[in-house]
């Protein structure tokens, strides 16, 4: 069994952004040369996550709003995470959208379902933050 491991860095220049990483995984799926396997993606910051789903932009700004009504940004007085800091409801956002993915690999390429991508989604920006590309198979 072969095994291939990639970072891919992002840093977006607002708050909150989704950002279709599905043709930096893909390119990391021919670097390993694995045809027949998994491809784990996960976000390696607990503000930030991955997921999978439609690249359509009505359902990126319905996220925006589902998610700012479940974990408001402000008033920022209202967790006890932020003493100190502003970032409690992007901890809470990354939790309802999951730290990571797991594709199948079916000859050399991702074996996803009608329109699913996947996404890196950062939830407190402005800074450097990682992804995980960790691919294991034949």
């Amino acid at each position: 069994m072969k095994s291939y491991r990639q970072e891919l860095w992002f840093q977006v220049p607002g708050r909150r952004a989704f950002v279709n990483i599905t043709p930096q995984v893909e390119r990391c799926l021919q670097e390993s040369g694995i045809t027949e396997g998994l491809v784990l993606v996960n976000a390696m910051h607990i503000t930030a996550s991955v997921f999978i789903n439609d690249d359509e932009s009505g359902l990126h700004h319905d996220y925006e709003v589902w998610l700012e009504k479940l974990a408001p940004h402000a008033p920022v007085s209202q967790y006890r995470h932020n003493v100190g800091e502003d970032n409690a409801d992007a901890h809470m956002k990354r939790q309802i959208m999951g730290r990571e993915v797991v594709v199948a690999v079916t000859n050399g390429r991702l074996d996803f379902g009608t329109w699913e991508q996947i996404f890196y989604g950062e939830f407190d920006g402005g800074r450097r933050k990682r992804v995980l590309v960790k691919i294991i198979g034949e």
